[in-house]
C-alpha cells in the first residue's frame, strides 16, 4: 500500500453536521477500497486563492491515508461527482509528515 496525503475543500454553505457526514463517507469509501485513514486534521474555514463556484472561502480537511494506487481513481471519481466537495487533491508521499501540520500550527499562533 502506498502513502497519500489528501486535502478536500468543502463548500462554505454546509453545516457542521453535513461536513461530518461527508467526512465519514470519505473514510468509509477509503476503507471499502481496502485502504485506511491514518489521521486527519480540520484546517477550518480558509480563504481561497481564487473564486471557485463564486465562493471566496472553503472548509479545508486534511487526511493521511494508505491505499493501493489502483483504487485512487474510483475515489477521485466519487469525489468529483459530489457537489458538496469543491476540490480535492491527492499527493503521493514517501512518509507522512508529523501532525499537527504547519497549516494548523500557523492557525494556532
Amino acid at each position: 500500500m502506498k502513502k497519500f496525503e489528501a486535502v478536500l475543500l468543502f463548500s462554505p454553505d454546509l453545516t457542521d453536521t453535513v461536513i461530518v457526514k461527508e467526512e465519514d463517507n470519505f473514510s468509509k469509501n477509503i476503507t471499502n477500497s481496502k485502504g485506511k485513514v491514518i489521521s486527519s486534521e480540520d484546517w477550518g474555514l480558509r480563504d481561497l486563492s481564487y473564486n471557485i463556484n463564486n465562493y471566496k472561502k472553503a472548509f479545508y480537511k486534511f487526511y493521511q491515508i494508505e491505499i493501493d494506487t489502483a483504487n485512487i481513481s474510483s475515489i477521485k471519481k466519487n469525489l468529483t461527482q459530489n457537489e458538496k466537495i469543491m476540490r480535492h487533491l491527492f499527493v503521493k508521499v514517501q512518509d507522512h509528515q508529523k501532525l499537527p501540520t504547519k497549516m494548523l500550527n500557523n492557525e494556532e499562533k
